[in-house]
């Protein structure tokens, strides 16, 4: 179990992005953060990997005070994350990034299976190099399966579908979905996807720094969902306003 309190972060130029984060993420259920661009989504991902600290607040990870952990010590206590744009690898080949990010060897049926899970034929992708050869849907599912095979407590995706083809998308909702009734931790997915938000158990909207609103997703969808019509709406008078 995840809790955050009162999480505040702000900008290198002082401009507060996170006020007030209060938030408990329990274990067994995949959550899905969502709200406006510039709301503070990726940041707060970014704040429950260890890749940002907080200014004030606290992070506990099954009653464990984990704020001042680096990102290598919360990996170690089992927590994960995806990026929204993957790091490249050059010299490292899919294979053992995957071996690595599962702590060993794994045979090719367990290559297979992890690999297909987002989309990719092992035979293909295994011995290649996770360098600018392969495109970026290609290195987002490969880092999507890096977190697959660590089968961590606690997994975080920033945007999985940024960068995927429709195909693997709807292979990539499969795996969630898959993962979510074997689940015994949990998974934080931060997303705008329609179907991605279907999926989750619950939904956490952020807006203007905090949670605006939460619950179980068949209660907040209806909710997101028109926000995200009104806001998209606005946005696209004001390109008509400003041409």
């Amino acid at each position: 179990m995840l809790t955050l309190e009162n999480i505040r972060w702000s900008a290198p130029d002082g401009k507060p992005v996170l006020t007030g984060i209060h938030y408990t993420f329990e274990d067994g259920k995949l959550i899905a953060v969502t709200g406006p661009n510039g709301s503070g989504k990726t940041t707060l991902a970014r704040i429950i990997a260890g890749l940002e600290k907080p200014l004030s607040g606290r992070i506990l990870l099954n009653g464990e005070d984990i704020t001042e952990l680096n990102v290598t010590e919360r990996a170690r206590k089992g927590i994960s994350y995806a990026f929204q744009q993957p790091v490249r690898f050059k010299g490292l080949t899919v294979r053992q990034l995957i071996e690595t990010a599962a702590g060993g060897k794994i045979d090719e049926c367990g290559l297979c299976d992890v690999l297909s899970k987002v989309g990719l034929c092992a035979h293909e992708y295994c011995n290649r190099e996770a360098d600018a050869t392969l495109s970026g849907g290609e290195m987002k599912r490969i880092e999507i399966a890096t977190v697959l095979a660590r089968h961590t407590n606690l997994t975080v995706f920033d945007e999985p579908e940024a960068g995927i083809d429709l195909w693997s998308f709807s292979s990539l909702i499969q795996t969630f979905q898959d993962i979510r009734r074997e689940l015994k931790g949990t998974m934080i997915i931060i997303s705008h996807q329609e179907r991605i938000l279907r999926a989750a158990d619950e939904i956490l909207l952020v807006d203007g720094g905090s949670v605006a609103e939460s619950g179980p997703a068949e209660h907040m969808l209806n909710n997101v969902l028109r926000a995200d019509s009104a806001v998209r709406a606005c946005h696209k008078q004001e390109a008509v306003f400003h041409e």
